[in-house]
Parts: structure tokens; sequence; C-alpha cells
């Protein structure tokens, strides 16, 4: 069963693609602090450990969602529903509400972390075409605020060299930015200190044996 989870989710033109578009421009020796990025929520868990709020099960016709490219390409039923909360992800209205997704292509459903709101909820179930199935689950974060974390993270890439070697940053659909570095153990209680306890809640550091593409 393939899962590919999203880090920024971005519409293509055939098809839904997944991009890491994190720059790391290795800043050294920056100052550490306890500065907050704004857009935090006081945390009690992760959106990895809460369960499905809602289920949506598509009952509306696959023909009655707009195409989401200019050239008309025609989609699947499961690439219109993604282009279609893709959408949604992006209206201001809810810029303070969406996390991230996942999607899995073999049983056709997405999942979707979100800051709890009706309406959001009810914006994406009325786009759930038949074939697809919706699962919302709970985030008390959201992307932007993600984004922005894991860019400052990212810009310290190379601070720690010599003590251990941070190896990827990205963020994870689910609510949080991942750390991959070489020694874990070295690391987690540094970077907890250096960005404070508020950001640390929000990042999770993690074994990378070799740097990669880091996709949520």
């Amino acid at each position: 069963m393939k899962k590919y989870l999203w880090t920024f989710v971005v519409v293509a033109i055939v098809a839904v693609a997944v991009l890491a578009a994190l720059a790391v421009r290795g800043l050294m020796n920056l100052g550490a602090d306890d500065r907050t990025v704004s857009g935090a929520r006081p945390k009690a868990v992760t959106g990895a450990d809460v369960g499905v709020d809602r289920e949506c099960v598509g009952t509306r016709p696959v023909d009655s969602l707009p195409h989401a490219y200019d050239d008309d390409s025609p989609l699947e039923p499961l690439e219109r529903v993604v282009a279609r909360i893709d959408k949604l992800a992006h209206a201001h209205r809810y810029a303070s509400v969406y996390t991230g997704l996942s999607l899995d292509e073999d049983s056709r459903s997405v999942d979707v972390w979100r800051v709890p709101s009706a309406a959001f909820d009810d914006d994406v179930c009325g786009g759930v075409v038949k074939g697809v199935t919706v699962r919302l689950h709970g985030a008390d974060v959201d992307r932007r605020t993600l984004d922005a974390l894991a860019e400052r993270v990212g810009d310290d890439m190379r601070r720690w060299d010599g003590t251990f070697r941070m190896r990827e940053v990205g963020v994870d659909e689910r609510g949080f930015v991942r750390v991959g570095v070489d020694d874990p153990d070295t690391a987690r209680p540094i970077v907890e200190k250096a960005y404070g306890a508020e950001n640390g809640r929000y990042i999770k550091v993690e074994q990378v044996d070799q740097a990669s593409a880091s996709t949520g």
C-alpha cells in the first residue's frame, strides 16, 4: 500500500504531487533563544496521537466538482477531492485552521489534520465525491506556524556541526516539524533548549542516517 505524505501541498498540472520546498540557508552560530513562533496553541497531544474526529464518505457525483487545472485535464475522483481541499487550505478564512493532509491511493482516502473548525469540516465534507473517503483529525497548530518554525530550524542546519549533524528538516502533516539528525540522543535536548518550550512541543528529533529530501 502506497501512502504519500505531504510536506507542502501543491497542485500540479496532471496529478497531485508532493514537493519538499524548504530552503536551507545554513546560517552559523546563531544565538539560542526562547522566541515562540506566533500561531502555536497550547498543546496537549500532537495530531498523530488523536483519532478520527469525523469521517466523510463521498456521495457527490464526481463530475459535480470542477476541474482543478486550467487545461481541464481529466482527474480521478481522489485527485479532484485533494485539489479542492488544497484550495480550501489556501483560503484566507482557513489559514489558521489547516495543518496538513496525506492521501492513500489504494483505498482512495484522504486524512486531513486541522485545528477543529465546524465550518472547515463542512466545507471539506461537502466536496467529497463518490468513491472517496475523507477522515478529519484534530491538531492544535496551523500550517503557517509549522512552516515558519521549519524555516527557522532549517536556517540553523549547520549550527551544531561538531556536536551533532542536522540532516533534514520538514513539516509533517500531522502537526509537527520533523528534524532528522545523526545522533538524536545528543541533539534532542539541545534543539529543545534552542527553540524554547513552546516551539519544542512541535519539534520531533529523529534518527536519519544520511541527508535526503524530507517528505511529510
